[in-house]
């Protein structure tokens, strides 16, 4: 899957610097694989959500949110927003 883009990424850990290593985790992880859909993608990780045409992933044990919109066919997981878990409870990244 190829991963559009990791400027936001860099961007949520350098606010957010305790962040940097479960998220470069997450990146390789999520960039070596292949699948077709959603519910491939939960056999690989089985706590992301599907809300609102979003892709949630918890990351760095729950402590911060990805929104991603992934495109199975393409193999093209786009990072709309990055979150803390409070931001994320908060609701307004649906808005974004």
């Amino acid at each position: 899957m190829r991963v559009i883009s990791k400027r936001p990424i860099r961007e949520f850990w350098e606010c957010h610097p305790e962040s940097k290593s479960a998220l470069e985790e997450w990146f390789h992880k999520v960039s070596q694989f292949t699948v077709t859909s959603f519910s491939d993608l939960r056999k690989i990780f089985n706590s992301a959500d599907y809300v609102d045409g979003y892709t949630l992933f918890d990351v760095g044990g729950n402590k911060y949110r990805i929104a991603t919109v992934i495109h199975y066919d393409k193999q093209r997981l786009y990072v709309r927003q990055i979150m803390t878990h409070a931001e994320y409870d908060r609701n307004n990244w649906r808005k974004k």
